[in-house]
């Protein structure tokens, strides 16, 4: 049996190496000459799955180390009876994690403070609920906006599209579909961004052509958004204009923990245990994070403090400085760049390998809420 497998993979040769021959390639690379005697594909969100690729081939299942499918045609894949499994869930709090990084960097260079604020979350899924229970956890008013969940639980609140797009911070955490009453593909259009706030910050982790960019373009000239973009329209093909604005850009990494990784690694290696009726064990540790410690020493949530904490575990500056370095370059040198930070990415780790010390009772809260493990420096009567 011949598997093939995107190089970006954690622990790829190690855990597919069980099944039989295994060829790892660039996401790129992975071509239907290549997949002509190949059985088994595992990529990630950069190959397109689809009868271009797979027509000819002997591939009988696919599997994808990805939350997202929009890469994959699965529609063609029923109609050829391939096997398909995903990751969802796999890196969902590496993805929140980022967005509390992110957003804390923003609120503490614009000196914007969270009291009375309130978030738009658009699309409540694996990230999305975990986001919210972040907000929460921060002291902002939650809007929850997501129209499947909303049909499949009539008695939870949820709210419009348009009311979630007018909080003073809106966040999306939907996948990419082209179709349908819930289609997501230019969702935020020139019709409904006019309806933001002016000085709103704006943070896409889900897929770049969910916001039209273009219209977005247009609005920015207009009004003062604050953008947190790691997703792209067109990527790696990046709008530098876009670019040039955001506040904080990234390439395609919130999802980027060892954790989240790992996890995706083990739920495509157990879906093909099961597709193949096999039992073979893959077992991995993950190496001891340095320097866990961490303190905290205002007896409040302040954004300059909290966001420094963040910093410790993962400087999302220093990815945005290293992804700007695009804006100086050839298109055909931004493309190749986009792909190198990518592959060569080092991955962070998730907050739960932290410890923090803080003397306040509602601190200790809300950082056991975000998994962080905590030790009390002292009693105090907060």
């Amino acid at each position: 049996m011949k598997l093939v497998i995107d190089e970006n993979i954690a622990f790829a040769r190690e855990a597919f190496s069980h099944f039989g021959e295994t060829v790892l390639l660039a996401g790129r690379d992975i071509t239907r000459e290549v997949l002509k005697d190949t059985d088994i594909l595992i990529v990630r969100s950069v190959t397109n799955v689809d009868e271009n690729l797979l027509d000819g081939t002997a591939v009988k299942f696919v599997g994808t180390a990805t939350i997202g499918t929009d890469h994959i045609d699965l529609n063609y894949l029923k109609s050829r009876n391939i096997t398909f499994a995903d990751a969802k869930g796999c890196n969902s709090f590496a993805v929140a994690e980022y967005f509390l990084t992110a957003l804390m960097k923003v609120c503490s260079e614009e000196k914007i403070s969270l009291q009375d604020k309130s978030i738009g979350i658009i699309g409540v899924g694996n990230v999305g609920s975990k986001v919210a229970k972040f907000s929460e956890l921060l002291g902002l008013k939650v809007l929850k906006n997501d129209p499947p969940l909303e049909r499949k639980n009539p008695q939870e609140k949820f709210y419009s599209l348009d009311e979630a797009l007018q909080c003073d911070i809106v966040t999306l955490h939907v996948p990419l579909t082209f179709d349908g009453d819930d289609k997501t593909f230019h969702l935020l259009n020139e019709d409904n961004l006019k309806k933001m706030k002016d000085g709103a910050i704006l943070i896409n982790t889900s897929r770049g052509a969910v916001i039209d960019n273009a219209s977005l373009r247009k609005i920015i000239l207009k009004k003062n958004l604050h953008l947190v973009f790691d997703v792209w329209e067109n990527e790696p093909d990046v709008d530098l204009s876009l670019l040039e604005r955001v506040k904080i850009g990234t390439p395609h990494i919130a999802g980027y923990s060892m954790e989240g990784k790992v996890n995706g690694t083990i739920m495509i290696f157990n879906a093909l245990n099961s597709f193949l009726g096999t039992d073979y064990q893959f077992d991995f540790s993950l190496p001891e994070v340095d320097n866990n410690d961490l303190s905290y020493n205002q007896n409040y949530l302040d954004a300059e403090e909290f966001s420094n904490l963040l910093m410790k575990i993962y400087d999302v500056e220093k990815d945005s400085l290293q992804m700007k370095k695009m804006l100086y370059f050839s298109r055909e040198d931004r493309i190749k760049y986009f792909d190198t930070l990518r592959k060569y990415y080092r991955l962070r780790r998730e907050f739960n390998n932290y410890i923090v010390k803080t003397n306040s009772q509602q601190m200790k809260k809300i950082f056991e809420g975000m998994r962080f493990k905590v030790i009390e420096q002292f009693n105090d009567s907060i």
